[in-house]
């Protein structure tokens, strides 16, 4: 039965891109100079992985350009070519080129076949610098295992090659591997059945062939072994010189005459897979996908058991049912409620993935935005296995890379500004858990934000009034503000007062919020607050007239009741209560959301006092009805988008209650002032 390994693209492009990952951190971390040989040797097993798969699904170009990554990266292991700063750069760049190339083959568009070519001719006269200067490197003395492989014999080579039963287990192809063979020489097979069960206790997965190969040619011994380097460990091999006095007499067939045998398997190499296969990856490239761990699976298999049980329980009780078991009842509900919270925890956790997943790309922007700007710039990472929901990180790279470049143009001083600092800048991308939230800090230790200079700019812009003081705080919230920039000339890099208000909307948009600490001098700390999931919620509910609404648990300080003689009202519209020691904003959510039946007297109601942005305002609300845990619903998707809405849920008994927008709110209420 013929096997259509198109269901096996998907995985490819995936894990090839995570082999580009891990090439892309690897290079950043390849010193020039004297070659780290575990780095080489990471990054060099990654380009293998991917010239071996794109090779069996039939992507030609792909072998064809990570072919002379490879063998770059192979000479720079085997001491024959220097680790330069530009052999690293050209790599990186490659890197890059090999990713747009396997964008572009999923997606089934045409590949830029001038940026691949130009790439790859530079990577090929890296390769013919190490090919002038290997003879004196050899007669130096040149690294003992490569000086001492065989030449190539005159015949060619004898290989036997025994697979482990569990090969193919780890997605290796003995077919992959005979047709990387041929394209070296001219390849016989002779297959060994000697290991084969009987039918009925075969398993699919497992490979019982053993192969005798015969390659003719003038291939090397090290070419020869590097078509066998990444099962080297999952079968016995031997590679012997071919004696043609020992070759068999050319009587009888052997097995790559026989039809559906060695010549079947040979005749497949090189050109591209059927067009099925591509359309295949195109597709399942819409869908996305989540790597998630046996553990949380098994977890949520044992919880699924318990639910089961619990079912069971309610639907024996429900037989007959009398008050003498209403406390058994009771019990069977309670559990249901645990299993059914435990369930969801669970559930939630599979949708969790470390922040690494966005850090990632940062090494390589700071590397190369650094070199740009002629800066020193050393970037630290820390908290990268900090899990956080798939749909709170796509959502977050775009503010931190505006964050990050930020610190490189504005924050970081370039090389002799920097006083008596070491010349080299700090970056750091740091996140944490901490009271149910994810906080993800951006510093540096730059210059730091300079106040007058945005000062002077919000007294320009009408955002300040003259002659009135304002806290560090209200001077650093002006860079969100659109179009103020402090730049003293626009780059490529930033400078033209756009980004930050996006910034700031972005992760408010995933119900989360940012603040600024800064030093002139001593550089800048940009800390975001986010939920850890989109999907579920911790709510205090509240009463308002018929309505019912629904506070983030997060946002909440405390519930106060009201006082009439701690009431002010300023300029005839807002009020205001006297509350430790500072002025507190009213906002009636009756008057706002036209609320009827509602409790009109601050005395006869509740004042909870919530906090967004680093402000605090009261909502003020008939009464408090107990915590919750809710689903969010989009409203802007049902109905449209409102002010100082997050979006919905339905409750208990069927209503649907609003969930408010901290920050929305506190914005209306500043508009309303």
């Amino acid at each position: 039965m013929a096997i259509d390994i198109g269901q096996f693209v998907q995985t490819f492009f995936e894990e090839s891109l995570e082999g580009l990952d891990i090439m892309e951190a690897g290079l950043l971390a390849l010193p020039p100079g004297a070659a780290d040989l575990e780095q080489i040797n990471t990054i060099f097993r990654a380009a293998h992985s991917i010239k071996g798969g794109s090779g069996t699904f039939g992507f030609k170009e792909v072998t064809d350009f990570t072919h002379v990554m490879e063998t770059l990266l192979d000479k720079m292991r085997e001491g024959q070519l220097a680790v330069t700063g530009e052999a690293v750069n050209s790599l990186l760049e490659s890197v890059d080129c090999l990713r747009e190339m396997l964008m572009a083959v999923r997606q089934n568009t045409d590949i830029d076949n001038a940026r691949v070519g130009d790439l790859q001719g530079r990577l090929t006269q890296l390769l013919e610098r190490k090919g002038a200067a290997s003879g004196t490197a050899d007669a130096t003395g040149h690294r003992g295992p490569v000086a001492s492989q065989p030449l190539p014999p005159a015949g060619g080579w004898l290989i036997g090659f025994r697979p482990h039963l569990d090969l193919m287990h780890r997605g290796n192809d003995p077919v992959r591997i005979f047709r990387e063979l041929a394209a070296l020489g001219d390849l016989t097979v002779r297959p060994d059945f000697s290991r084969l069960p009987r039918l009925a206790e075969m398993q699919p997965e497992d490979c019982y062939l053993a192969w005798e190969l015969e390659l003719r040619g003038d291939a090397g011994h090290e070419a020869v072994t590097e078509v066998f380097a990444w099962v080297e460990d999952d079968c016995d091999l031997s590679i012997e010189a071919l004696v043609e006095t020992i070759v068999p007499p050319a009587t009888g067939k052997t097995a790559a005459e026989e039809p559906g045998q060695g010549e079947l398997l040979l005749e497949r190499r090189g050109g591209d897979r059927r067009k099925s296969d591509r359309r295949g990856s195109g597709a399942a490239a819409d869908g996305g996908s989540i790597r998630v761990g046996i553990d949380k699976v098994d977890a949520v298999i044992n919880l699924v058991g318990e639910l089961v049980t619990t079912q069971s329980m309610l639907s024996a009780l429900g037989v007959d049912f009398d008050m003498d078991r209403i406390d058994k009842l009771h019990e069977a509900l309670d559990q249901l409620d645990r299993n059914t919270r435990d369930l969801q925890e669970h559930v939630m956790r599979i949708r969790m993935l470390p922040v690494s997943s966005v850090f990632s790309r940062f090494p390589r922007m700071v590397h190369d935005i650094s070199e740009k700007l002629g800066k020193r710039v050393e970037l630290q990472i820390s908290g990268e296995q900090t899990e956080i929901d798939k749909t709170v990180i796509e959502k977050i790279g775009d503010p931190l890379i505006h964050l990050v470049r930020n610190s490189l143009d504005h924050g970081i001083e370039p090389p002799g500004e920097r006083g008596t600092k070491p010349q080299t800048g700090i970056i750091t991308l740091n996140a944490y858990h901490k009271s149910g939230s994810i906080f993800i800090e951006v510093g540096d230790d730059g210059r730091g934000l300079d106040r007058d200079a945005l000062r002077r700019k919000g007294l320009d812009s009408g955002l300040l009034r003259p002659g009135e003081e304002y806290s560090d705080e209200q001077i650093h919230e002006l860079i969100f503000h659109p179009g103020l920039s402090t730049a003293k000339q626009i780059s490529d890099v930033s400078g033209r007062g756009v980004g930050m208000d996006v910034v700031r909307r972005n992760i408010q948009d995933v119900g989360g919020n940012i603040q600024i600490a800064s030093q002139p001098g001593r550089g800048s700390m940009i800390t975001i607050c986010l939920p850890l999931t989109l999907a579920i919620l911790d709510g205090q509910l509240v009463s308002v007239g018929q309505d019912c609404y629904i506070i983030p648990l997060l946002s909440i300080v405390e519930s106060v009741q009201i006082r009439a003689e701690a009431i002010n009202r300023m300029a005839g519209k807002c009020e205001v209560l006297r509350f430790r020691g500072q002025h507190l904003p009213i906002l009636r959510l009756y008057e706002l959301f036209g609320a009827e039946d509602a409790v009109t007297d601050l005395e006869k109601g509740l004042l909870v006092v919530v906090e967004a942005d680093g402000r605090q305002v009261g909502l003020f609300v008939d009464d408090l009805q107990g915590q919750q845990q809710v689903s969010i619903k989009s409203l802007e998707k049902n109905f449209r988008r409102v002010s100082g809405v997050a979006g919905a849920t339905i409750l208990g008994d069927g209503r649907v209650g609003l969930i408010l927008d901290i920050s929305g709110l506190i914005r209306v209420n500043n508009a309303a002032m």
